[in-house]
């Protein structure tokens, strides 16, 4: 047989055909997919794998034709090719749908169960892109769950803190009522000390509702500190005065040391209501005759300040629990006038806002809380 030569010609006419008739099941296909997109992975595999047969098939039969092979050849190329084309398309089809619709299916039973609530494994499905799916919804079937857990927490806190807000707020109102129908009836012994009663009891009510609107700003957001080069001397000595009526009642002593000598950037008022409270805390809980310390020191160019009472205590488990709102102390550290569990909420608050930290711990013979601050210019 001789030897057939192709010519540069030819070469660049088997070269045009080939392009012409791939542009072609190309195109075909990209339109059978707009028309398909809809539908299941395994239809649009079959697609893509039958725009390539048909551009093979298109191609080579094209190019047959240009070489007049005789009809008896080239039926039987066509039958050849035919067949091998729609076994082939058959086989494609079979196997990308039991693949796809085995993946698929794990998948979309992980993602029920995702939407049940429950946490699902990182079972691999196969195919590297189903992986990173199945690995996804794993990750995201855990935060679910650990937001679903905070959640609860979040919930039984709050309706902790509002049956423990609607019991302070009903025991000073029905003092404030008793008291008045007792004024009203002309059954009070001693209407004045009647009317000092239901002052104090009104500015009890006051003060709970002062700290439920401190509280909300922070925790939306909206508190707006006006910081300034503040001594922090005379913030501690304004806190003092704040509370010495009620250390004086309890004949509790507050005893400052080092103190002097530190310059803050804060928000005089926002700080000297954080340390306010943690002096008030400090008061209640501090055995009567006894002393608080309050006492500041500069560590790693930060100010902490710290008070220290003689009182008993508060369990290991519950020191990074005690600045959460509407947290109480235990049998062993509550009063009467223990409160809603806002004021170590509020100075977490305030003092985050400035940018540093609160702490709490049990020390010998005593229970120190501290914040640490940013230290001033």
């Amino acid at each position: 047989m001789d030897e057939i030569m192709l010519t540069p010609a030819a070469l660049l006419q088997i070269a045009l055909t080939t392009l012409g008739c791939t542009a072609v099941a190309m195109a075909l296909a990209l339109a059978a997919l707009r028309l398909n997109r809809r539908g299941s992975i395994a239809s649009q595999f079959t697609i893509v794998v039958a725009a390539a047969i048909l551009a093979i098939v298109a191609s080579t039969v094209a190019i047959v034709a240009e070489m007049f092979f005789s009809s008896h050849d080239l039926a039987v190329f066509l039958w050849v090719i035919g067949m091998s084309s729609i076994v082939s398309l058959t086989a494609a089809w079979l196997i990308v749908r039991r693949t796809a619709r085995a993946s698929t299916a794990a998948l979309v039973e992980k993602a029920q169960r995702v939407g049940d609530g429950a946490v699902v494994d990182d079972a691999r499905p196969g195919w590297r892109e189903f992986d990173e799916v199945s690995a996804q919804l794993a990750e995201t079937s855990e935060r679910l769950a650990a937001a679903r857990d905070e959640i609860a927490a979040l919930d039984s806190s709050r309706r902790q803190f509002f049956a423990w807000i609607s019991h302070d707020l009903r025991t000073p109102l029905a003092g404030i009522r008793a008291m008045t129908e007792a004024l009203e009836d002309g059954i009070a012994t001693d209407p004045a000390e009647a009317t000092r009663v239901i002052r104090a009891k009104v500015d009890t009510v006051s003060r709970m509702v002062d700290d439920l609107f401190q509280l909300s700003k922070l925790e939306t957001g909206t508190l707006e500190l006006r910081p300034e080069a503040v001594v922090l001397l005379d913030i501690v000595s304004d806190a003092v005065v704040d509370v010495s009526a009620e250390a004086a009642e309890r004949g509790v002593r507050v005893v400052q040391r080092g103190i002097d000598g530190h310059l803050l950037w804060a928000d005089p008022r926002e700080l000297t209501r954080a340390i306010g409270n943690l002096l008030a805390n400090g008061v209640r809980h501090a055995p009567s005759g006894s002393e608080i310390l309050v006492e500041a020191h500069t560590r790693d160019e930060r100010i902490v300040v710290s008070v220290l009472d003689h009182g008993s205590g508060v369990a290991s488990e519950d020191l990074g629990r005690m600045f959460d709102v509407g947290w109480r102390a235990n049998e062993a550290r509550s009063t009467e006038s223990a409160g809603a569990g806002l004021g170590l909420a509020i100075v977490r608050g305030i003092v985050e806002a400035h940018g540093g930290e609160v702490g709490a711990e049990n020390v010998p013979g005593g229970f120190r809380m501290s914040l640490t601050l940013p230290a001033g210019a």
